[in-house]
């Protein structure tokens, strides 16, 4: 018996793959020589499966981040000069905040949508508009030297419906859709010394402003026969974000614009302002102001004389507050 197996081992050893598993007609007939026992070792090593090892198939890795932000709440909010209108009141509104970033070493294309909406009711008086805003940014950016990026810049700012102030006399259209709306494109230079800030530098920046309607085209800057004005002129844009602690979140967004074509000494001025307070995961309590000057808007004061001024808003929120994605608050 120990022969047998000795001689099993010596064929398994020396017979080669077409030898053993060839389905040709030489190998039927070497097959049939063999004796009962010599078959049954072939026919056992024919039917014994190797088992293969498992072969993981690891995904690509997304460059892709997106992420969004939904709250919906109680404010307080204080207006001083606010050119779009409105009243200090109490009020709810909502308030969505969305990006999407494709990020690998050498580039960057960053967008973000902001929309905001919200009614107030001012004290003994009806219920009236109190936010509205869209506004979209697009930054591309590709690596020029380390922390440098050769980049282009969009911009557009608008609002979803009409505004009014309520004199004595009635009420009086003071914005609304594409009245105004700014379109600004620039081409220039991103430096990200540090992942929660960005300074964008464009040194040629065109900025289109549009107002629609007839009536407010003198009051954003336009003659009232330029439904559309161009602006040409240099942009400094500075974002900064961070999470402060585990519940604190400050986001903040300046931007400066020299008109080279109208009075560039004349730097226009839009700073967002954004903390948030986590409660819990549902609720949060917030503050976002905005502060703008623009010598080409005339706003009247109490006494109807319109003059270059200072808007400033004051939103604090208490309220739902839910992140979607890869939002970090």
């Amino acid at each position: 018996m120990r022969k047998l197996f000795v001689l099993a081992a010596i064929l398994l050893l020396t017979a080669t793959p077409s030898s053993l598993f060839s389905q040709n007609e030489n190998t039927a007939k070497e097959f049939k020589t063999l004796s009962a026992n010599h078959r049954l070792i072939v026919d056992i090593a024919m039917n014994v499966k190797i088992p293969q090892p498992e072969i993981k198939v690891v995904p690509e890795p997304s460059h892709w981040s997106r992420g969004t932000l939904l709250q919906l709440g109680f404010s307080q909010m204080s207006l001083s000069n606010w050119a779009a209108g409105g009243y200090s009141s109490v009020a709810l509104n909502a308030y969505v905040n969305m990006f999407k970033t494709y990020e690998i070493e050498e580039m960057f294309w960053e967008n973000r949508l902001q929309l905001a909406w919200g009614f107030i009711n001012s004290f003994g008086d009806k219920f009236k508009k109190s936010d509205d805003k869209i506004i979209f940014d697009s930054k591309y950016g590709y690596r020029a030297w380390n922390k440098v990026f050769a980049s282009a810049a969009f911009n557009f700012r608008s609002q979803f419906t009409n505004s009014f102030n309520y004199p004595a006399a009635g009420k009086v259209l003071v914005s609304g859709p594409f009245s105004p709306a700014y379109f600004s494109f620039g081409i220039g230079l991103d430096y990200k010394p540090a992942k929660v800030i960005s300074i964008n530098f464009s040194p040629l920046t065109s900025n289109l402003v549009i107002v629609a309607r007839e009536e407010l085209r003198t009051k954003y800057g336009n003659r009232i026969d330029q439904p559309a004005k161009l602006e040409l002129g240099a942009q400094l844009k500075i974002d900064y974000k961070q999470q402060l602690s585990k519940n604190l979140a400050v986001a903040s967004n300046l931007i400066l614009f020299s008109d080279f074509l109208k009075n560039p000494q004349n730097i226009k001025v839009n700073w967002d302002l954004f903390i948030d307070a986590k409660i819990n995961k549902y609720f949060s309590t917030n503050i976002r102001t905005n502060l703008i000057y623009d010598d080409n808007i005339l706003i009247a004061d109490k006494d109807g004389v319109l003059d270059k001024r200072v808007q400033f808003k004051e939103i604090l929120s208490v309220g739902f507050s839910y992140t979607f994605g890869q939002f970090k608050k």
